[in-house]
């Protein structure tokens, strides 16, 4: 309940006596593990994760989290390992999770071309479970378009000023910028609320996303802002500010300026093959129709393409001065630069904690904890070179359509 809540100091201390009073039970320690590397305690969360495996050699949720920690080196890794686990496999979730500890770890011995093989093979079982659709996909994401400007007569919506969200594709940057937002004195970060796609979804009262967003033609925008915000601050209290770092609440970006028109939207946008590797090479949501694109590098392209489409619609359709958009190459190569103009849109005063958003202590209940404590740096940019021709397929399809 506690990490639900986002209070993952308080969730670590029941973890850890949970795990006082069973010690054998790997489980335990994995959430212990989990719950110290969102509070920025990466050694003590790779000791937790080693004490898994200490007790259960076969637990593979371990082995994913642990190299998300630790880089492999020639002398320190898992690759032995994980290529025995991966043969005796007991579950597809396992296979999945094994698969990409190995591509990691391969990653990091600069073996790029058999770690792409790793996450292919791991990858083609999600595939084949999820259908995916790129049909599907463009008509939710042609009924998002529609979803403002709103119909004439429409009320308005809720006037609250204190929402910032944080949108963009998955591994684009996205916390990094939360971040730097919430480094700010004056701003708290909420984490990622599904909170916008559960109120659209309850004011339709249908599962299909499309007739979801269909549906907004005729909500009650005043109602909905009120019920998000009361939601929100639920979890952060009576800050003044508040930040929301659900990535595809990009899809709803229309929705959400027509309940909470004072709110702003930062969109993150990223080189569209870092942004595809960077899907590619992470599990983002097993089980989670919005991420069933990722499975597929030819699938992420198209859809890659549909978001483009999407962000040049709200570009040119929603005030600018409630949305705008940040080049992460752009960010990390002019830091100071683009951060006073993020904070600036935001309406917040300038505070010089938001060019140090790796000193930011509050916890990162995302796959990217060690990697933004590590602060603003370039190293990620242009990783998809390293991957080799099997990347042409996908990156024919970006080029084509304008992308590159």
């Amino acid at each position: 309940m506690h990490a639900q809540c986002n209070n993952q100091a308080r969730a670590l201390e029941a973890f850890e006596n949970a795990a006082k009073l069973a010690p054998k039970q790997p489980d335990y320690w994995l959430n212990v593990g989990a719950a110290k590397a969102q509070l920025g305690y990466i050694e003590g969360a790779a000791e937790a994760y080693e004490q898994c495996v200490a007790i259960d050699p076969d637990y593979v949720p371990a082995y994913l989290s642990l190299v998300n920690l630790r880089k492999a080196t020639p002398q320190s890794n898992y690759i032995e390992r994980l290529q025995k686990l991966r043969q005796r496999a007991k579950t597809n979730r396992d296979a999945i999770q094994i698969g990409h500890a190995l591509g990691r770890s391969l990653e990091d011995l600069g073996r790029y071309e058999e770690a792409l093989a790793a996450y292919t093979a791991a990858k083609r079982m999600l595939r084949e479970e999820a259908k995916f659709s790129i049909d599907e996909e463009r008509a939710v994401f042609d009924a998002a378009a529609r979803t403002y400007p709103a119909p004439a007569g429409a009320k308005p919506g809720h006037p609250s000023e204190a929402p910032i969200f944080v949108v963009g594709m998955p591994r684009s940057g996205t916390t990094l910028i939360e971040r730097i937002i919430s480094a700010h004195p004056e701003v708290a970060s909420a984490g990622e609320l599904s909170t916008i796609p559960a109120l659209v979804a309850r004011n339709a009262g249908t599962p299909s996303r499309q007739a979801q967003l269909e549906a907004i033609a005729t909500f009650d925008a005043a109602a909905f802002g009120r019920a998000y915000e009361e939601y929100a601050r639920r979890l952060i209290g009576n800050e003044p500010r508040f930040l929301d770092k659900l990535p595809f609440n990009y899809l709803y970006a229309g929705v959400i300026l027509r309940a909470l028109p004072n709110a702003r939207i930062v969109c993150l946008r990223r080189h569209p093959m870092d942004c595809l590797v960077g899907n590619y090479r992470q599990i983002l949501g097993v089980g989670m129709k919005v991420y069933d694109y990722s499975y597929d590098l030819e699938d992420t392209a198209r859809f890659l393409i549909l978001f483009d489409q999407l962000i040049a619609h709200w570009r040119a359709v929603l005030p600018r001065d409630r949305f705008t958009e940040v080049s992460y190459e752009t960010l990390v190569a002019h830091q100071e630069r683009e951060t006073r103009r993020l904070i600036g849109f935001c309406g917040l005063s300038w505070n010089d904690r938001c060019l140090a958003p790796e000193a930011n202590e509050a916890p990162i209940a995302t796959i990217s904890s060690a990697q933004v404590r590590e602060g603003v740096n370039a190293k990620s940019v242009g990783r998809w070179k390293r991957f080799g021709a099997g990347l042409e397929p996908a990156r024919k399809i970006l080029a084509e359509a304008g992308l590159l």
